[in-house]
């Protein structure tokens, strides 16, 4: 069974604040995105596996831990995953990256898959989904689906913001995965847009309309 963890930090309460205001621009946009996954990052990858080897300090040889394993693979939920991946990429480094594309019907909200892109391997790789915004929960849902088609089984799901309605979809549809989330929010009004939100984050991260 996977766990949900709301990360009631004060620095991520305190950026996601300032992701709200509408008079934040595109570029401090941007940098609270990548702040916010980078600090998320450390939480979700509390349980990475690790194993001990000799090193020999300036004083003495010591057994000290390291990260073992297959390196974990990032794939965003494009595009506005995009804006999360360079934060998780700032803490793990060498993992591998991937993408899938999604898109929301205007009138429906419900996802469509147009582009997908995936390391070699994922099947026996940790898997990180980032998204800003778990919404209706229709494009994380798909893109779990999909991961698991392809024989992943360990995967993390992580969102700035989350609306009740997504969040209990996801945790229906795939009670078995981790869901990391920076803020719950109140509810989604009659557009499936996250109330109170910061609104379209691909758009304020890229600076489209």
């Amino acid at each position: 069974m996977g766990k949900t963890i709301i990360l009631d930090h004060p620095l991520i309460r305190h950026k996601i604040t300032l992701m709200r205001d509408e008079r934040t621009g595109t570029r401090d946009f941007r940098i609270l995105v990548e702040e916010v996954a980078m600090l998320m990052t450390y939480e979700a990858l509390r349980d990475l596996p690790m194993k001990h080897i000799t090193v020999k300090t300036p004083v003495a040889a010591a057994e000290e831990p390291v990260l073992t394993g297959k390196k974990p693979a990032v794939v965003p939920i494009l595009r506005a995953g995009l804006g999360m991946t360079d934060g998780i990429l700032r803490l793990i480094p060498a993992a591998k990256v991937g993408h899938i594309g999604l898109y929301r019907d205007e009138e429906t909200h419900e996802p469509h898959e147009y582009y997908s892109k995936l390391p070699a391997g994922i099947e026996d790789r940790l898997v990180i989904v980032p998204d800003p915004m778990l919404a209706t929960g229709g494009s994380a849902i798909q893109a779990v689906d999909f991961l698991k088609s392809k024989g992943c089984s360990q995967i993390k799901f992580m969102c700035v913001i989350a609306a009740p309605e997504g969040l209990k979809a996801l945790q229906e549809a795939h009670p078995d995965i981790d869901i990391f989330i920076g803020c719950l929010d109140d509810h989604l009004n009659e557009n499936a847009y996250i109330v109170p939100g910061l609104g379209d984050a691909g758009d304020r991260i890229f600076g489209t309309d």
